[in-house]
């Protein structure tokens, strides 16, 4: 049932007739209610279905992450829908019904924040090592920035990541991928700020084999 909070003219929450009221970051809004769609999918509506769902799976994987690398971007949206509008209009190729992710157009964190220069990732066994040059004072950048070191398996769709195992200032930090051993990952290297409120657009690190 609605409630409607101050006389007609008010804020709605709920659905009334057609239309239904909510509330979303402290702003009211109201939208049509969705009717039960009849017949079968367009061929447009399922090729959109299709980029949407892909772009959905990728990026549920790191959801966590997504909450802290996409605040910059998150106006008057979710810092989740930021990183899928980003990437469902920018990281998709190929065509319908065989769109893939082209990875290293992907963004896993955007910001204002500069990233290091020359950052690589490598494997070893298991472990994956990721090494960048410090460019502390360049811009905004700060010793102090913590390295964002992500590797997903497209194959699992599973993500592993860490905000916390090293500095812009070191230079290096490691990723343990046993979970995914024998699989192919894409690797990515991004900064958030020592206070969190701002992240570097991510830079695709690479493919690598987990033995």
């Amino acid at each position: 049932m609605a409630q409607i909070e101050s006389g007609i003219l008010g804020p709605v929450e709920g659905s009334v007739g057609t239309v239904t009221g909510a509330r979303w970051k402290g702003i009211h809004y109201i939208r049509i209610r969705s009717q039960k769609r009849r017949g079968e999918s367009s061929a447009k509506q399922v090729d959109v279905q299709l980029r949407f769902s892909l772009i959905q799976n990728f990026l549920q994987t790191m959801a966590g992450l997504i909450k802290l690398t996409f605040k910059k971007y998150a106006v008057d949206m979710t810092q989740f829908n930021a990183a899928f509008s980003y990437n469902f209009h920018n990281a998709i190729t190929g065509k319908s019904p065989d769109y893939v992710i082209e990875y290293k157009k992907a963004l896993v964190s955007r910001g204002e924040l500069p990233n290091a220069n020359a950052p690589q990732a490598t494997v070893t066994g298991s472990v994956v090592y990721f090494t960048w040059q410090d460019n502390s004072g360049t811009g905004t950048a700060a010793a102090t920035d913590n390295a964002v070191l992500v590797v997903f398996c497209p194959n699992l769709n599973l993500t592993i990541y860490s905000t916390n195992v090293g500095t812009r200032a070191d230079g290096a930090a490691q990723l343990d991928a046993v979970n995914f051993k024998g699989e192919t990952v894409e690797t990515w290297v991004a900064f958030l700020s020592a206070d969190g409120e701002d992240a570097s657009p991510s830079l695709y690190t690479g493919e690598l084999q987990v033995a």
